[in-house]
């Protein structure tokens, strides 16, 4: 029955899967990625439960590009910023799996075809994979790589799984106070309100806290308005300073001294609300083009963009989802939701034709061949084309009125789709090999084999990431994810961290460890 059943065998994967992945022994869990060893098992049990080959592609072509979309924005400052050690801690990773392979490829005396797909399931690279079959054809050795794979991928991904469990528990990390000493963390918001004493501008006292905090609304006798940025501040005057608690400190010093009643308390004159940016048009405008003051006597204090509440910077490019929080009279409110849009259910839409445009774009470069000396060539294939293409898309955020980028809640939703999609059907499709081969000797060999480089590798990636260069444990988990292209290591690494890090290291890496893994696979089986 399960046989004839194909959707009826992956969503008994996807739960069984899932469900196992909550179950915590000491401490330790799957996460969704039990829904790839439940995935292995199914297809152990026998061959015709493995999933049609376009389950785990379209999976993996939706988890892939929608994280693209996700870091787009953060990915070319954190290149910037600290993508030269993260990269070369991923490349020298790879390097050593690299010389590792080798060396035992010539002690064991391992035909090329097997090498190279044991070092594509040790960094769990299927792109490098599909590159090798591809090009053995329809030769005698085009099932070694295959065998190779399944043994070597389930021991990369229970390795790094291992590894940051282990090491997390043993250094006790704080995922949080991690981040904050490595200045990466979101600083909390807070408010308070000041009395003049010092005249000056309200743009000289937020250039002063470093664009740190910011001057909400504003007392002037009987006035009570929102602090435009021309506007100069008298004695007498009292404000509300909104800011990492740090930066209200400082302003407040410097603008005066702290005043006892909480003048946002008073909601007579202006008042606060979150809406909802919903309305297409506005993404990526920043908040300082929109002209609030002048249009609508409003201000920006907040923006929340996921679970993260940030001060409205001036600077910040507006997405699909945010949620502004505005000061304003009362009266204008209803003009401010129109402009915004307000819309929770516009929000819950998928635009269909950029959706679809992008993963077009992405399966397009992905398919891309390019020619290698000697003969051969190599393509970035299907994960590295659609991430490359999310990242630049959701950097750009919309071209004209295609809008590229999607709402958090959408995004979140697709890629946990795709992850459990990818999981299920590489999951069956793996499984009866790696039954057939972990009762041979050589089987077994593979697997101690492969858990000897992952462990170490694991372990040394992430004790050098976090304690030799000073990384935040977030982040270090990321690079390791990426570096190994391992979605589940990512999911887990995410859960286990609460904040955006790990996907920041993963987005970062990924690109370059992608097209490395790929070339190095082929070189290995044109040297062997």
């Amino acid at each position: 029955m399960l046989a004839d059943q194909p959707l009826l065998v992956l969503f008994l994967v996807v739960a069984v899967g899932y469900l196992a992945g909550k179950v915590r022994i000491a401490g330790f869990s799957l996460g969704v990625a039990g829904v790839l060893f439940a995935g292995i098992a199914a297809g152990a049990v026998d061959p015709r439960l493995r999933l049609p080959e376009i389950v785990y592609l379209l999976g993996l072509a939706l988890f892939v590009y929608t994280v693209g979309l996700s870091a787009g924005p953060r990915f070319a400052s954190s290149q910037r910023r600290a993508g030269l050690r993260w990269n070369a801690l991923a490349l020298g990773g790879i390097l050593a799996i690299t010389a590792a392979v080798a060396v035992l490829a010539g002690l064991l005396d391992f035909r090329g075809a097997k090498e190279a797909g044991f070092f594509a399931g040790v960094l769990t690279n299927t792109p490098a994979l599909a590159a090798v079959v591809e090009r053995l054809g329809g030769t005698a050795d085009a099932d070694l790589p295959v065998v190779a794979y399944s043994l070597a991928y389930p021991a990369s991904v229970i390795s790094c799984l291992a590894a940051i469990a282990v090491l997390q528990r043993m250094w006790r990390i704080d995922y949080t106070s991690d981040a904050v000493d490595a200045g990466m963390a979101t600083e909390q918001i807070v408010n308070a309100t000041a009395e003049i004493h010092h005249p000056l501008t309200v743009a000289s006292a937020v250039r002063a806290s470093g664009g740190r905090a910011l001057i909400g609304r504003i007392r002037h006798h009987e006035y009570v308005g929102v602090a435009e940025p021309s506007l100069r501040l008298e004695p007498g005057d009292r404000v509300t300073v909104v800011g990492s608690a740090e930066a209200v400190d400082a302003v407040t010093r410097l603008v005066g001294q702290p005043y006892p009643d909480r003048l946002d308390a008073d909601r007579t004159d202006l008042e606060v609300r979150r809406i909802f940016v919903s309305d297409p048009r506005l993404v990526g405008q920043r908040i300082a083009g929109l002209d609030l003051a002048d249009r609508f006597e409003a201000i920006i204090t907040r923006i929340r963009r996921g679970d993260i509440d940030s001060l409205a910077d001036p600077g910040i490019v507006l997405e699909l989802g945010d949620r502004v929080r505005v000061v304003a009279p009362p009266q204008r409110m209803k003009e401010l939701s129109r402009f915004f849009g307000d819309s929770y259910k516009e929000l819950g839409e998928v635009n269909i034709a950029s959706l679809a445009l992008g993963l077009t774009l992405g399966l397009l470069l992905g398919s891309v061949s390019i020619p290698l000396p000697g003969g051969g060539s190599f393509s970035i294939g299907l994960a590295g084309g659609t991430l490359v293409v999310g990242l630049l898309l959701g950097a750009r955020r919309r071209t004209g009125p295609l809008v590229w980028q999607l709402p958090a809640g959408v995004n979140q939703s697709l890629r946990q789709l795709g992850l459990v999609l990818f999981l299920a059907g590489i999951g069956t499709r793996a499984g009866q090999s790696f039954a057939a081969t972990i009762v041979t000797a050589d089987g077994w060999l593979l697997l101690l084999l492969a858990f000897g480089l992952c462990l170490p590798l694991a372990f040394g990636v992430l004790i050098i990431g976090h304690k030799v260069l000073g990384l935040p444990m977030g982040v270090a988990t990321g690079i390791l994810a990426g570096m190994c292209t391992q979605p589940a290591t990512l999911v887990f690494a995410d859960e286990q961290a609460g904040n955006e890090l790990p996907e920041l290291g993963y987005t970062t890496v990924f690109p370059a460890a992608m097209i490395t893994k790929i070339v190095i696979a082929q070189l290995l089986l044109s040297v062997f």
